[in-house]
């Protein structure tokens, strides 16, 4: 059915997002999801579309990178740092949330999310700033991922709130022991730089990122334990929040997240994940933004690789990361993001699948 929808576009995704939340929340028999899922959605299209006034008089304007494809230059001058109004109300909710439930593991997420929120934001100010499409250098964007994220998996270790036997299935656990530590550290820093890394299109990370909070929510509810119900809540808001936003981010966008909003966002999946024992599901329906980030690591390395033994390097990729290849071939942007958001629901599906049937 899917494969049919010959313009996939943000009707269609938020359409198919809602009806699967409907069938959700009826099987469960809890329309919480569904409410919380509908209200973030229209708190997010109202704060976005009076937001984008502010950010035009603050002159939040997006830079351009001169090496990316020539098509983007049309794009520059494009309203920036919208993750604001992503972020803003889902850590207001998370707040309250934690301060009504007093909750040390919602407290651990609302100092994790907001330290890769306080990480995006300055990136996306200094490269305003500066007016260059790179604000933090890669390494200090590094480091400050690095320090917020040992101290997450640290004092979620210490509270058994990391589980070092990774669920499969209800039969099937992997006992990471040790290896946990670095494993975490790859799931929270990695999920927020391949989010990062997949925001190169219009709608591109806004709509899978819609698409995995619905996938994750599910996969969440589906295990059935009143103490994990919250993150459920979380990831649906998350979802809606997404797809608002997404109003204004698809092709053409009105508004970019920046790093405010894609680090953010990497980082909300990663943690919960990680304080649900939902990695393996999560590698499942993130597909998307770990390909992308694949294609960036697999362009960098075999051609430092090739530079070293043949003093000239080569590429596999037109241009990296795994989307720009694609526009270079002369597919259409908005071709481009609506295949990729059909190959995360079909992701989606099959790990909701796997889940049951494992």
């Amino acid at each position: 059915m899917i494969g049919k929808i010959k313009q996939f576009n943000f009707k269609s995704l938020l359409i198919l997002n809602t009806f699967a939340l409907i069938v959700t929340s009826y099987f469960f028999n809890n329309f919480i999801c569904l409410g919380v899922y509908t209200l973030f959605f229209f708190i997010s299209l109202f704060i976005t579309k009076n937001g984008l006034k502010t950010i035009k008089k603050l002159n939040l304007l997006q830079n351009i990178r001169s090496e990316g494809p020539a098509n983007h230059f049309k794009k520059i001058n494009t309203p920036t740092m919208g993750g604001i109004f992503m972020m803003i109300p889902f850590l207001i909710f998370l707040m309250i949330i934690t301060i009504n439930l007093g909750s040390p593991k919602l407290l651990l997420l609302l100092f994790t999310i907001f330290g890769f929120f306080f990480t995006g934001f300055l990136d996306d100010y200094l490269s305003i700033k500066n007016r260059r499409n790179t604000g933090l250098k890669s390494k200090e964007k590094f480091i400050l991922q690095s320090i917020i994220s040992i101290i997450f998996i640290f004092i979620a270790y210490e509270n058994d709130s990391i589980n070092p036997l990774i669920t499969i299935s209800e039969s099937w656990e992997i006992d990471t022991s040790i290896f946990i530590f670095p494993i975490s550290f790859l799931v929270l820093v990695g999920m927020s730089n391949s989010v990062n890394l997949t925001d190169g299109l219009d709608g591109l990370a806004a709509g899978c990122s819609g698409i995995v909070f619905y996938g994750l929510g599910t996969e969440i509810l589906m295990k059935e334990q009143k103490e994990l119900f919250v993150f459920s809540i979380l990831c649906y808001a998350m979802s809606g929040i997404c797809l608002g936003f997404l109003k204004y981010n698809s092709y053409p966008a009105k508004i970019f997240m920046g790093d405010t909003g894609s680090l953010s966002i990497g980082a909300i999946l990663g943690s919960i994940a990680l304080l649900t024992n939902s990695v393996f599901t999560l590698s499942i329906f993130s597909g998307i933004f770990i390909v992308e980030s694949l294609s960036v690591m697999i362009q960098v390395g075999i051609f430092k690789i090739t530079k070293k033994l043949f003093h000239r390097g080569k590429r596999i990729f037109l241009m990296a990361p795994l989307h720009h290849h694609f526009e270079l071939k002369g597919a259409k942007e908005q071709k481009i993001v609506g295949n990729f958001w059909k190959i995360n629901i079909l992701l989606v599906i099959l790990g909701i699948v796997l889940k049951i049937n494992l």
